[in-house]
């Protein structure tokens, strides 16, 4: 399984990228920004993008806005991985298009349960 990081924070992709090593995912891609993100998605979409809100250039909610305006990238999961934890901010993500939402700071077990969750919606 491919996923990929999108976070502006060198040390939040490692964490991640280390979790979802963990979670089983073969091939984990870490990117600092959505434009790059993008650049990656048109080479080859993962199963999987966790994804930051506050980047500079392209923000997260603006990465899954694009995303899910190509129905090429329709079966990408898309988490959110964010500071922002004002509700409104949560339906936002979800509005665009976020399959998940997960507030920092998070523990493991969070996590792994949301990515279990999304293994089981689409099985």
């Amino acid at each position: 399984m491919r996923a990929m990081v999108v976070d502006d924070s060198k040390p939040m992709r490692t964490i991640l990228k280390r979790l979802l090593s963990e979670c089983g995912y073969a091939e984990i891609l870490e990117v600092g920004t959505g434009r790059e993100a993008l650049d990656v998605m048109h080479a080859g979409a993962p199963e999987l993008v966790l994804v930051d809100w506050n980047m500079p250039e392209m923000s997260g909610i603006e990465f899954v806005s694009a995303v899910r305006a190509n129905p090429e990238w329709n079966d990408v999961t898309l988490m959110m991985i964010t500071t922002e934890t004002a509700i409104d901010k949560v339906q936002e993500a979800l509005a665009a298009g976020a399959d998940e939402y997960v507030m920092k700071p998070f523990t493991k077990e969070v996590l792994f349960d949301k990515l279990e969750i999304r293994k089981s919606s689409r099985a």
